[in-house]
């Protein structure tokens, strides 16, 4: 019986997830909680062999710590034409601005569509992106689509470090670029 109490005193959270290693942390924080379910949607990364073993390496650890996770359309063209115009723009520019909003628009519709009561997104854990700009997008997001955004900075109190911890000990395999082609021509 005090399962089934548990099970309901939690609210429902969506989580965007760009990768595992960056689900690490903020998974384990957001369960103390809620009841986590996982959204991988990016189709911002590439080529497709890089989107295929981040999104299998996010199903694995999603499954084996026993998150239900669901995995969004990889809509590479729609990404595309989005970003058209913005290729040259510098990292944390327009066009990531652009990406972001992207991934927590869909996360927020899927999350409305799912009767789950808040979404957010591990791209704040990273360290080359600003929480600031990604929470005034999942607020505006939250405006439009009337699902409550959780505001968070992941890389707090360590939170980068400890993901990289965690990544490390599941063996987790970390990328050396946020996801897009143009990022990746950076390093």
């Amino acid at each position: 019986m005090k399962l089934i109490m548990d099970l309901k005193s939690k609210p429902s959270m969506m989580l965007h997830c760009c990768c595992a290693p960056c689900m690490t942390h903020p998974i384990k924080k957001l369960e103390e909680d809620f009841h986590v379910t996982v959204f991988f949607f990016n189709p911002n990364i590439h080529p497709i062999e890089e989107y295929g073993q981040r999104r299998d390496e996010t199903k694995h650890l999603a499954e084996k710590w026993g998150f239900p996770i669901i995995i969004g359309e990889y809509n590479k063209d729609d990404w595309f034409e989005m970003v058209k115009g913005c290729e040259t723009e510098p990292e944390g520019g327009q066009r990531c601005e652009m990406c972001y909003h992207m991934r927590l628009e869909q996360t927020a519709q899927t999350a409305k569509e799912k009767g789950i009561d808040f979404f957010t997104t591990t791209l704040s854990i990273s360290p080359h992106k600003k929480a600031a700009i990604i929470n005034r997008i999942g607020k505006e997001i939250e405006n439009v689509w009337d699902i409550k955004y959780y505001e968070v900075d992941f890389k707090k109190k360590d939170g980068f470090k400890i993901s990289c911890q965690l990544s490390e000990e599941e063996g987790l395999y970390r990328q050396n670029y946020c996801g897009c082609i143009f990022s990746r021509s950076k390093i």
